[in-house]
């Protein structure tokens, strides 16, 4: 009984507006920078209509990707609450998709900008087997002292023990798939930006990382046992903002563009790997092609890595030797660079840095349950 899921950060669906930038410079759209903002009073009109003006192009480019997925199952990150998601998916998915994504799970998490990750599903699946819904376990309120896992590393970092683990959440949702249990735990681990003491900010912000993947791994033990998890059915979707390799990108659009791939010794989610715990099925994939964001701080600073994973569970993965990902990446804006081969047509209207899908790109799978 095939199962199509996915997974996709789909930067930012939220229904509010945010007016920070008009304290902190940081948080301003580059567009409102050119502009002479008078004062506040001013400067909320002007970000409204700007969010406004683009918010219809990107959600229809959002939808699409989420529509090429064909996933019977997606995971999300960074939506603001389940009535954005349904205003999303009945004003925009829906002219993609059609009727399908009726079944929506969120928990408020703790990120501080209030962006969630959730589960949309299907009744059933492309082939007819009923999806059902069992359970759904939010583990935002979890503390590194809850599950034993503070150290030294977190403590230079400024992290005490009272302080929960996750940025966001670990949305655990249990379904059975024809009648088969399978678990699905969603995720989005802390950004590599923020560097401090001559620190870069991926170093620096990857004890957070790390200690977000021990809470994972300890929470799928604890469910089935420890030892027993690999021959049971789960998976960890979701962007856990690290690589294990990337590509660096080199030259420009005018003569051209070069690309090498770059292993990593380490990433902050390596305890999902330890010991063969679980398996990064997008490896399937040439190193070339593996990548799902594109990171550019101007030309001396470029590079295509995976932050989007599917991770299956050694029984999941054995069962399913053949089960490569697609990842969708109609949905990049045109200044994203493309190894040679790997060209896609865009979507209508996508711009040369927005509007787009997102910076990110969907990780799509089909597996046998």
């Amino acid at each position: 009984m095939p199962l199509r899921i996915a997974t996709f950060n789909a930067e930012n669906l939220m229904q509010r507006f945010d007016f920070s930038g008009w304290r902190n410079e940081l948080r301003r759209d580059r567009s409102l920078k050119m502009l002479d903002v008078r004062d506040e009073k001013h400067f909320q009109a002007l970000e409204q209509a700007r969010v406004v003006a683009h918010t219809d192009d990107t959600l229809q480019l959002t939808a699409l990707a989420v529509a090429d997925c064909r996933a019977d199952i997606i995971c999300m990150q960074e939506v603001e609450n389940l009535e954005a998601l349904d205003a999303f998916e009945y004003g925009y998915l829906f002219k993609m998709a059609g009727q399908g994504y009726r079944n929506k799970y969120l928990v408020e998490g703790n990120d501080t900008r209030g962006i969630d990750v959730c589960v949309m599903m299907r009744d059933e699946t492309a082939t007819g087997e009923k999806i059902e819904f069992v359970s759904m376990q939010s583990h935002a309120h979890l503390t590194y002292q809850d599950l034993g896992i503070h150290n030294k590393a977190l403590a230079e970092t400024g992290n005490e023990p009272n302080e929960r683990v996750f940025r966001r959440d670990c949305l655990e949702i249990n379904v059975r798939i024809g009648g088969r249990a399978l678990t699905i735990y969603s995720v989005h681990f802390k950004s590599m930006g923020g560097g401090k003491e001559g620190v870069d900010g991926r170093s620096w912000t990857a004890p957070v990382r790390q200690a977000e993947a021990k809470a994972v791994r300890k929470l799928i033990e604890q469910k089935f046992g420890k030892g027993k998890t690999a021959d049971k059915r789960w998976l960890i979707c979701g962007d856990m903002n690290d690589y294990r390799s990337r590509v660096v990108v080199s030259g420009n659009r005018y003569f051209g563009h070069e690309f090498t791939p770059d292993a990593e010794t380490q990433a902050g989610f390596d305890p999902l790997f330890e010991n063969d715990f679980s398996y990064n099925l997008v490896e399937r994939r040439d190193v070339m092609d593996q990548w799902t964001l594109y990171h550019s701080r101007g030309p001396e600073e470029q590079h295509l890595c995976q932050l989007d994973y599917i991770l299956a569970s050694p029984s999941l993965a054995d069962k399913n030797p053949k089960a490569i990902p697609d990842i969708i990446r109609n949905g990049q804006p045109f200044r994203t660079p493309f190894p040679k081969g790997q060209e896609v047509t865009r979507y209508p209207r996508t711009g040369w840095d927005r509007p787009k899908a997102s910076d990110h790109c969907p990780v799509v799978v089909e597996l046998t349950i």
